[in-house]
């Protein structure tokens, strides 16, 4: 009799730990750190959705929808709507895949300004966006503008962009939240931001991430900012000695300051590497004056082509947690993130609680030797 009470006991309490095991490991599996991969087709390309690894992605940004007249506009129709129809396709592979519109990108960020200068053509606008999500079953709107309140490549800015920009993100999720309504669907609003502390003083993140659901932290082409030296463009950590240096860790810091959650923030890691020829082979040419930019190319390319081959040697800059590559004789810099250096990367959004990881561009990487060290370390 003891002994069968002892057994019921033991039974009722294996059963309450296997159900708590099974709560933590949905729990887990609800909490994984998001993998956003920014997929192109801005050249008017047709995207052949068979070859992307749907079930190694949380989320597809379409990258980009133009801006004409003060509304979202696709600049390449006809693909775009092909585009739209095949990455839908991935979904019968990972359902819980969500594919959104990214508006602007470097090129394409000229009419924002415009597009957002009242709260008529706001609200024209991100209808626009809206309706472009709503005829084509896509899950949200991605908004990259470069930059509120800056130059950019040439663009139409003005100081009243930063309150601007913030009133974009309020009518887009009201917009998507009254949709959502009607289709019983969740809508996302995101942004791709600079990782400058300019761009923080020309936004109101602090007050703009009520809005959204991801901040895509575009933490890559550091090296831009440093016209006297090649330097790191996608480099996790700054040197102590020189804290003029860029860096992921410093932008994520900024972020932090002005308010911003972590667990808004996705960290952005490049897809490619950027090359330079240097004047002399000091340092391996990390840091040394740049003489006329070179190709860098995708990390398949890179990987298979380039890395300890060539005259290439493959150094790990263990300050910065990035690696780089220097050939001697021809004293080509290139830098470029890789397998251990998006381990280090992984190892900093788990340490920091941080949203996940997204990358500029899915095929760069077309052998996938980055997306899968993500996958491995977020449990995918």
């Amino acid at each position: 009799m003891h002994y069968q009470k002892f057994n019921n006991k033991f039974l009722i309490l294996l059963s309450a730990c296997l159900l708590l095991v099974s709560f933590s490991v949905i729990a887990q599996q609800h909490t994984k750190p998001v993998i956003i991969g920014y997929v192109g087709g801005y050249n008017g390309n047709i995207i052949n959705a068979e070859s992307i690894a749907a079930k190694k992605l949380s989320h597809i940004n379409y990258a980009f929808v133009d801006i004409k007249d003060n509304r979202a506009w696709l600049h390449n129709e006809k693909t775009d709507t092909v585009n739209f129809r095949n990455l839908n396709t991935l979904k019968s592979e990972n359902p819980d895949l969500k594919i959104l519109i990214s508006v602007g990108g470097w090129i394409w960020s000229k009419n924002f300004s415009d597009a957002v200068l009242t709260d008529t053509s706001t609200m024209n606008f991100a209808q626009s966006a809206v309706d472009i999500v709503a005829q084509y079953g896509l899950d949200g709107v991605d908004i990259d503008w470069e930059y509120p309140g800056m130059i950019g490549d040439k663009n139409v800015y003005r100081p009243q962009d930063r309150k601007h920009y913030t009133n974009l993100f309020k009518i887009l999720r009201e917009k998507l939240d009254a949709l959502g309504k009607q289709t019983r669907k969740k809508y996302l609003v995101t942004t791709a931001i600079g990782g400058s502390i300019e761009f923080l003083q020309h936004t109101q993140m602090e007050i703009a991430q009520q809005y959204l659901d991801y901040i895509n932290l575009m933490s890559y082409d550091f090296d831009g900012t440093y016209d006297n030296m090649a330097a790191h463009h996608t480099n996790l950590y700054t040197p102590s000695n020189m804290p003029y240096i860029y860096s992921t860790d410093v932008c994520i810091q900024n972020l932090k300051k002005v308010g911003v959650h972590p667990s808004k923030i996705v960290m952005g890691v490049g897809f490619y590497g950027k090359g330079k020829i240097v004047e002399t082979g000091d340092n391996n040419g990390l840091y040394q004056i740049p003489v006329q930019p070179m190709f860098g190319g995708g990390y398949s390319y890179l990987k298979d082509s380039l890395v300890n081959r060539k005259g290439y040697v493959r150094y790990w800059d263990n300050v910065s947690k990035a690696p780089y590559l220097f050939n001697a004789e021809k004293k080509i810099f290139i830098t470029y993130d890789d397998e251990e250096s998006i381990k280090a990367k992984c190892n900093y959004i788990r340490q920091h609680h941080l949203a996940g990881i997204m990358f500029w561009e899915y095929f760069s990487d077309r052998k996938l030797y980055l997306l899968d060290t993500i996958n491995k370390e977020f449990g995918y």
